[in-house]
């Protein structure tokens, strides 16, 4: 096998690959003999099959396997021999003129190919002694944890029947049909809905006509469904709804104490309490780690510049503008209603995906080099918290992350990442700044889709 470098361009690499017809006999002959002593056929013992029968039988699909191992073992040898640490698998590009080939594959001729890839580009780690990023830092008032109680008992207050009209804060019953330009609309159609008057929990309007309503009345609806709804054939859309009132319910008290604690399996108030501020808090907490971390990978964003292996920069940015349409398209918006143009748009994700590419690289090398690792123990509860978000369906979604080691790797990657992000925060110095609610989860105007 001889193999001779054709191309080196920045991180691109190419290689001529020939394969002499000799070494192909060889190579062919050598897995014949081998199959001789397994091969079963009729009217031939065992380990007395004629070597040029097996030929006629089996070597095309011999060959076949061959030129694949060939391919293999060239592919190894050019990154071993020269030391590349490789973006992507390598891609094999065999002669058009598939004659040659037809001649190859017969040991009658040389088989040239060749192999095209690209490489990691090299960069050293840089010093972060030099940055500082802040962590903002907010606590849980007394009266968020009694909002989030209030909450709490209004999604578990009790409704009775009663007469007269419905008023704001009651509960009806009630069956509708829904019709846009006089034709019935999918998921428009529904029976014994509860919907509580002023909750916000329906289309914008749809709650307001219901109040003053009785019990067996019929009242037509009219609403406009909001230009941002989630399902985009509807959204925008006027709709008329014929709507029949079954019951008006009255809410009834709901005393927050140790009894309503117990509901939620606390054994007092100040227990809930707890548990409802430490909730919060976590939520807090995840919050400004976000924050944090972007902070952080703007600084190392800054630090570093070098070229990036080009097909990555092309998937990552494949990945983010299929995200980007699909946004558009369920949102019913256009790149004007956003206040830009497709080039632009188009631009500045590529911008987006080059920092996720770089970032990934940086992170990755620096996780090599502090020999960073995840435990399967830790992919396993990983795996499990993800079981979790699928209800009804653990035993299915286990089995798929048990068979599909991609899966499983995809679980790893951000595990990965967050011990990285750990191991460069304890390398710079972090300010804590404490800040308002408000502040913690205002998102900055310049603020872009982190990596």
């Amino acid at each position: 096998m001889q193999v001779t470098e054709t191309l080196s361009q920045g991180l691109k690499r190419e290689f001529q690959v020939v394969l002499p017809a000799a070494e192909l006999e060889e190579r062919l002959a050598s897995e014949l003999s081998t199959l001789k002593d397994k091969v079963r056929l009729n009217g031939f013992r065992p380990g007395k099959v004629p070597v040029a029968h097996l030929r006629k039988v089996y070597g095309r699909s011999v060959m076949a396997d061959v030129v694949q191992n060939a391919v293999n073992e060239a592919n190894r040898k050019i990154v071993d021999d020269n030391g590349l640490k490789l973006a992507q698998e390598p891609k094999v590009e065999f002669p058009e003129n598939k004659e040659d080939v037809e001649q190859a594959l017969q040991a009658k001729a040389d088989l040239a190919f060749k192999i095209a890839l690209e490489v990691l580009p090299s960069f050293e780690l840089a010093d972060l002694s030099d940055v500082t990023v802040t962590k903002p830092v907010a606590e849980v008032s007394d009266s968020e944890v009694e909002e989030a109680l209030q909450r709490m008992a209004d999604r578990n207050r009790p409704y009775a029947a009663k007469d007269g009209e419905a008023a704001k804060g009651d509960r009806v019953v009630v069956d509708f049909v829904g019709r846009i330009e006089g034709e019935e609309f999918q998921g428009g159609k529904g029976e014994g809905v509860e919907v509580t008057l002023g909750s916000g929990g329906f289309i914008p309007g749809f709650e307001d006509q219901l109040v003053g309503g009785k019990a067996g009345e019929e009242r037509k609806v009219t609403v406009r469904f909001p230009e941002n709804y989630g399902a985009a054939h509807l959204a925008g859309k006027e709709a008329e709804f014929d709507v029949t009132v079954k019951e008006v319910q009255a809410p009834g008290e709901v005393a927050i104490d140790d009894d309503f604690a117990k509901g939620f399996g606390m054994d007092s108030l100040d227990k809930l309490k707890d548990a409802v501020r430490g909730s919060i808090q976590r939520d807090y907490d995840l919050q400004g780690r976000r924050k944090l971390k972007k902070e952080l990978l703007d600084a190392l964003d800054a630090k570093y510049a070098f070229e990036l292996p080009p097909t990555l920069v092309e998937q990552e940015f494949a990945a983010v503008w299929s995200q980007v349409e699909a946004d558009l398209k369920n949102n019913s918006k256009s790149f004007a209603d956003e206040g830009t143009t497709e080039d632009e748009a188009r631009a500045e994700y590529r911008r987006i995906a080059e920092r996720r590419v770089r970032l990934g690289l940086v992170l990755a090398q620096t996780g090599d080099r502090a020999n960073v690792q995840v435990s399967d123990d830790e992919v396993s509860q990983a795996l499990v918290e993800r079981v979790r978000q699928y209800p009804g369906q653990e035993r299915q979604v286990w089995e798929f992350y048990q068979k599909n080691p991609q899966a499983r790797a995809e679980l790893r990657a951000p595990l990965f990442e967050e011990k990285v992000v750990d191991h460069v925060l304890a390398q710079v110095k972090v300010v804590e700044e404490p800040v308002s609610k408000e502040k913690l989860f205002s998102e900055d105007e310049d603020e872009k889709p982190a990596a």
